[in-house]
């Protein structure tokens, strides 16, 4: 009981927190879509280049896929976004792409796919082709 009642009187005020460090991607530059309003304004209005991943919540590459692409996006961080399809949901957009299988990572700039990269992908193999879409002019 003294035990308890000494680490008890040594904790903190509850009014004190301490701060993380985030080490994650700023979620600016990822977002889901939502409706096909929302992938027209942000993806094919957008004036920079968006890397848009088709995915489906039942797809184990799609799964290994996120983490490996959210990285490589945070490393260029204010010079492409990436937008997330969910195929099941937004059905229409995944026939509009001829997105027959996932995942499929579509790279679009103004409006039109400049370049497009099927199946699980390893992080070096990623990054110079995010780095290819970055780099290009207009």
């Amino acid at each position: 009981m003294a035990t308890l009642q000494k680490f008890l009187t040594l904790r903190a005020p509850l009014g004190t927190f301490v701060r993380g460090i985030a080490t994650g991607v700023p979620r600016f530059e990822i977002f889901k879509v939502q409706t096909p309003e929302e992938f027209n304004e942000k993806v094919r209005n957008s004036k920079e280049p968006v890397i848009v991943d088709f995915f489906a919540t039942w797809c184990a590459p799609c799964r290994m896929l996120t983490p490996r692409i959210e990285t490589v996006i945070g490393e260029n961080a204010g010079k492409v976004k990436l937008a997330k399809v969910d195929i099941d949901e937004h059905t229409d957009l995944a026939l509009d792409y001829e997105v027959a299988s996932v995942p499929v990572l579509l790279a679009i700039r103004d409006g039109k796919v400049e370049q497009r990269l099927v199946g699980l992908q390893d992080t070096d193999k990623l990054r110079t082709w995010v780095q290819n879409v970055v780099g290009k002019t207009k």
